[in-house]
């Protein structure tokens, strides 16, 4: 088995649990703990919003089949406080659970039965994105591309002193394209600016977290910003307002 985090400090890392099935909650909380990480498990089903905004965690592994309320509300829950990694572990394999997953605010998905050496991966991934090298610049290192403002601190994205939130997978896909304005980025660059792990992420989350990203820049007035190159990638045109097929 790979052992991850050679050196680096996981023991600062909190994270939650939120899983019913009592096994499968031990079991990762025994790993999580066995390479470093602070784990807590969810005791108050019915208020797991409650219990995130106590424990104040790093990251989340969230089920979807949970009593009272699924897994895609208490993520919208969450998101309304916080944009810390949210990765969902279900035993739903669907497609399109995967793409409700992503569109309700998650930022990675796993499925049941899974393997640990994966989840941990994921786990390592999504917490260097949030917190560690991968981390992106402060704040007053706001990255600016003809009038469209993103700053990394916040997750939000500025157009006209209109702003809006991004889940951290929206961030980084928007921040990669913004880097690289009016060039074809390609989609195998993209997932890696995403994942580290890109060997276990799923082509479509990608796609999904393009509309996302497109959308939200509709919604402050910036429209068909976002172009695809079939079979390559994808580019943001910063001419805002010019007509260009998606």
């Amino acid at each position: 088995m790979e052992e991850f985090f050679y050196g680096e400090k996981t023991n600062m890392y909190k994270i939650l649990i939120v899983e019913d099935d009592e096994k499968i909650a031990g079991i990762l909380e025994e790993h999580l703990e066995r390479y470093g990480y602070q784990s807590f498990r969810a005791s108050d089903l019915r208020h797991i919003k409650d219990e995130f905004v106590k424990i104040n965690p790093h990251l989340v592994l969230l089920d979807i089949n949970l009593p009272y309320f699924d897994g895609f509300y208490w993520c919208r829950q969450i998101r309304t406080v916080s944009n810390a990694p949210i990765i969902f572990v279900s035993a739903r394999t669907g497609e399109m659970d995967q793409v409700m997953a992503i569109e309700n605010g998650g930022d990675d998905y796993i499925t049941k039965p899974f393997h640990l050496d994966i989840v941990m991966a994921k786990v390592k991934s999504a917490l260097r994105r949030g917190y560690g090298e991968y981390a992106s610049v402060a704040e007053s290192d706001c990255l600016g591309v003809n009038g469209l403002l993103l700053f990394p601190s916040q997750h939000i994205v500025e157009w006209q002193g209109q702003q809006t939130e991004l889940t951290k997978n929206e961030f980084y896909l928007l921040e990669c394209l913004m880097k690289q304005a009016n060039q074809y980025v390609t989609r195998e660059e993209l997932l890696e600016a995403l994942w580290d792990e890109v060997a276990f992420v799923d082509d479509n989350t990608l796609t999904v977290n393009v509309k996302r990203v497109r959308k939200k820049l509709e919604e402050l007035g910036i429209k068909n910003a976002i172009v695809t190159k079939r079979g390559y990638g994808y580019a943001l045109l910063t001419e805002w307002g010019e007509g260009h097929e998606g």
